[in-house]
């Protein structure tokens, strides 16, 4: 799979991001996850609310389907690839919210003064830990890096999920810590799911021969 995609890519984008992640988590320790979130949940008018509350859907799980049927058509050989990521990703996220850190409180209901919290739309209150959207946007950053030849999918794709990534702070849905885990558990479904693609085609090789040889 490696050799045939754009793999060096995929790894430039996955330090970027995992240094991104860690920055964010050092901020978050240093600062306190409640101090980091007030300072960048701040209120920037109505046309930020309006964009970030159109945007954040890019994170939302619902555009693994149009991704699915852009693989059916131009690389069906990579399906189990991106069966394989959305498995993952959506697993690691839904065992860290409810089995690891369950019910962990989001920024609504862990700040006792709430009027210090810009709210855009109602938000969630627990399950903060971590952050899905983010997950499954650095999920499609990490994927295109892999897929696309162009050199301006890693700086836009980058900044694209961190906008996503964003925009969860911003509509107070959870704190920069959960973002952070977001980004890094995208990178560990990635790279998972192309160990998972490259025992698959060689499974599929080695059946193929054997299958040959016995006839």
């Amino acid at each position: 799979m490696a050799a045939q995609l754009y793999y060096k890519k995929f790894i430039v984008a996955s330090a970027i991001t995992a240094i991104t992640a860690l920055i964010i988590l050092c901020y978050s320790f240093y600062l306190g996850k409640i101090n980091l979130f007030l300072i960048l949940n701040d209120d920037f008018g109505k046309v930020a609310d309006y964009f970030f509350y159109g945007y954040t859907y890019l994170g939302d799980g619902i555009i693994w389907i149009p991704i699915l049927f852009l693989f059916i058509k131009y690389q069906k050989k990579y399906i189990s690839f991106l069966i394989s990521a959305f498995i993952l990703s959506t697993l690691f996220v839904q065992v860290c919210k409810y089995y690891i850190v369950p019910n962990e409180f989001r920024p609504i209901k862990a700040i006792t003064n709430t009027t210090l919290v810009h709210i855009v739309e109602a938000p969630h209150e627990t399950s903060s830990f971590p952050s899905g959207h983010t997950t499954t946007a650095f999920c499609f950053f990490l994927i295109a890096c892999l897929f696309i030849p162009n050199k301006w999918v890693l700086p836009i794709g980058f900044v694209a999920a961190l906008f996503v990534g964003y925009s969860r702070v911003y509509l107070a849905q959870h704190f920069p810590l959960d973002v952070a885990a977001g980004m890094l558990l995208a990178i560990l479904s990635i790279a998972l799911s192309i160990t998972t693609q490259n025992w698959w085609q060689k499974r599929k090789k080695n059946h193929t021969t054997t299958f040959y040889n016995q006839a």
